[in-house]
């Protein structure tokens, strides 16, 4: 009996201690994999230049002749806007033309009884629409101070009332000239607006071409900001085109991390969306960001911070099917 307990006694002992060594092994496999250092990983994302199309008037999108993914050229239109002030404006414009030629005419070739009696009446006409313009300018100021109304709509009334005052006085000036006879002076200053009025049609001319939407540049429509009969104001985006040609690598890097990096250096980077394969890029700009630091501690009695530089690489090669962002990563420096 005691024999038997004493075997047992020696397994259970036994046992114990192969137990004891496997804890210990698996504790030291543990240990090992956890103290391994990890392979850094340093992320990025793929960048295109982008330019956001926009019109330099207000105007009402009438029509798109492109959609989202399509692919253009420089000098294709996109859009069309309505913009109908400016067919008024050019209208105007065009008759202050005519008016100032005519006024030219009569200095050149001297007033007779007849173009007397027109430049009075254009000064009549000219006074009595700076009445009308002095009064719409009162009622809107009214309606202004009433809180109706914005300041750019009184601005506007005011600028017309200017306009017509302006417009009077010159009147005025012509049907003067007529009675007195035109001098060289008065020829002169004939022909000076006569150019003005060919400049403001010029100019009105330059904004009508602003309802079309003209791409500059070849690439790929990636997004249409309005929907049709929506209004845009001046400098609001229409169409963002991606220029495919145009496309870098963006990596945030910290500044530890950069002693074999620099201006021209060569990276290997995967690509997660285009697997099983690597492909080399070159770095082409480096920059602080200043506004961006991560803190590290180095040692134990101190610490500083490091920056995080923002690293721009360009492909070396083509890279079939790369987009704007699709994830980056560095698999090492080459050079």
């Amino acid at each position: 009996m005691n024999s038997k307990m004493k075997t047992n006694n020696k397994n259970n002992l036994l046992v114990g201690l192969l137990g004891l060594m496997g804890v210990i092994a698996t504790v030291s496999v543990i240990g090992y994999f956890a103290s391994k250092p990890h392979k850094l990983i340093i992320q990025g994302e793929a960048e295109a230049t982008e330019y956001r199309m926009s019109g330099k008037v207000p105007g009402r999108v009438i029509e798109f002749r492109v959609e989202e993914g399509d692919n253009v050229k420089r000098g294709d239109t996109l859009a069309e806007l309505y913009i109908p002030e400016l067919y008024a404006k050019l209208d105007q414009a065009q008759a202050a033309k005519w008016a100032a030629k005519a006024q030219s005419n009569k200095a050149i070739k001297g007033a007779r009884e007849e173009q007397i009696s027109s430049a009075y009446q254009i000064w009549q006409k000219a006074e009595a629409g700076a009445e009308i313009a002095k009064k719409t300018y009162t009622r809107v100021n009214n309606l202004f101070e009433q809180e109706v109304l914005s300041e750019q709509k009184r601005d506007e009334a005011y600028a017309q009332y200017k306009a017509a005052i302006a417009t009077t006085n010159a009147a005025k000036s012509q049907y003067e000239m007529a009675l007195n006879g035109a001098e060289l002076e008065d020829k002169q200053a004939a022909k000076a607006l006569v150019e003005r009025a060919q400049g403001a049609v010029d100019e009105v001319l330059s904004y009508i071409q602003e309802k079309w939407v003209i791409s500059p540049t070849d690439g790929q429509i990636t997004e249409i900001f309005p929907n049709i009969g929506e209004l845009v104001g001046t400098g609001a985006p229409i169409v963002s085109i991606t220029d495919m040609n145009d496309i870098w690598f963006t990596f945030n890097i910290r500044e530890d991390l950069l002693n074999e990096m620099n201006v021209g250096t060569e990276l290997e980077i995967k690509i997660p969306a285009l697997p099983n394969k690597t492909y080399r890029t070159r770095v082409t700009y480096m920059k602080a960001m200043a506004s961006y630091a991560t803190w590290r501690a180095t040692k134990v009695s101190g610490q500083y911070d490091t920056k995080t530089f923002e690293v721009k690489a360009k492909p070396i090669e083509d890279i079939p099917n790369l987009r704007p962002g699709m994830t980056a990563v560095i698999e090492k420096i080459i050079k």
